[in-house]
């Protein structure tokens, strides 16, 4: 649902891409300088069938060749979430990067997530990892 009529529909740039780009809703440019992070508006909300939840992910370009990713590193966005998609972007990089109006900002990925209860217990079974952590496998 667009919440400002200027919002930009989140869109799928190929056919095989799996990832929604999501550009910014803005009145005026938003600089963002180095080292901040600001929270950007899509002005796009929406709704996902229970079992379903959305990722926000950063654009590859921007956060290789910029430095400007989603400061959470993935945002999640719940079935149950009716707000408006506002993604939290950080500068990692020395500039200070400057956003307008629909410039494509992250992207989503609408994934089916499975939600089991927990059951504590005493014991785990035993694997050949194990307890291995942190490049244990090599």
């Amino acid at each position: 649902m667009k919440l400002n009529k200027k919002a930009v529909v989140p869109v799928r740039q190929t056919e095989g891409s799996v990832g929604y780009d999501i550009a910014a809703c803005l009145e005026r440019e938003v600089t963002i300088n180095p080292g901040e992070t600001k929270k950007i508006g899509s002005g796009v909300a929406i709704a996902l069938d229970e079992g379903y939840a959305a990722f926000i992910y950063a654009r590859s370009g921007l956060g290789i060749n910029k430095g400007i990713v989603p400061a959470n590193c993935v945002g999640v966005i719940d079935s149950d979430y009716r707000g408006e998609i506002i993604v939290g972007l950080r500068n990692f990089s020395k500039e200070p990067f400057k956003i307008n109006h629909g410039d494509r900002i992250a992207q989503m990925v609408i994934t089916k997530c499975e939600t089991p209860e927990i059951t504590l217990c005493n014991a785990l079974d035993e694997t050949v990892r194990n307890t291995g952590g942190f490049g244990s496998t090599g």
